[in-house]
């Protein structure tokens, strides 16, 4: 594992500095950056935060026609928010899946607050939800927060429908 920054810029540590660092994970075959924030004045000088990449792209309700109605592709999109924990759990699974299945399946994520019409639109009550398209048309809903081999064989019956 080798970490370098983000930036080739010097690093110095200031009244409050940041330093993005990245490593790649050679078992998962995935850079993850990695922020640190320093702040000597507050109480709390050191914070650490992970810095994701992710797979899935946002769709929102402007964009919602183009890519996910009209799309040649499968789709899934992924409704969640931010405040979220189960969300942010399911979101690590769509990222891992999207990444496994590029090229056959395209990945959205939707954040279900700021575009509430669609989530409306869709009879969305709570997150997290995943829904799966096929020809502008949903084919099957998972809800909740579920293990990855119910959302990969929900994706199995929609490629295979």
């Amino acid at each position: 594992m080798a970490a370098y920054p983000t930036n080739n810029a010097p690093c110095s540590l200031s009244r409050t500095s940041s330093l993005q660092l990245a490593y790649k994970c050679t078992k998962q075959r995935q850079i993850v950056r990695i922020g640190l924030s320093f702040a000597t004045s507050s109480p709390s000088p050191l914070r650490v935060f992970c810095l994701r990449e992710t797979k899935a792209a946002a769709v929102t309700a402007k964009s919602w026609e183009k890519l996910i109605l009209s799309s040649d592709a499968p789709v899934l999109v992924e409704f969640r928010a931010t405040w979220c924990g189960p969300c942010q759990m399911v979101h690590r699974i769509i990222d891992e899946i999207a990444a496994e299945y590029s090229g056959r399946l395209k990945c959205y994520v939707l954040d279900a607050d700021s575009e509430s019409q669609v989530a409306e639109n869709y009879d969305i009550k709570a997150v997290p939800v995943v829904l799966l398209f096929k020809n502008g048309e949903k084919i099957e809903s998972v809800i909740g927060t579920m293990p990855k081999e119910f959302y990969v064989a929900a994706i199995e019956r929609l490629l295979a429908s």
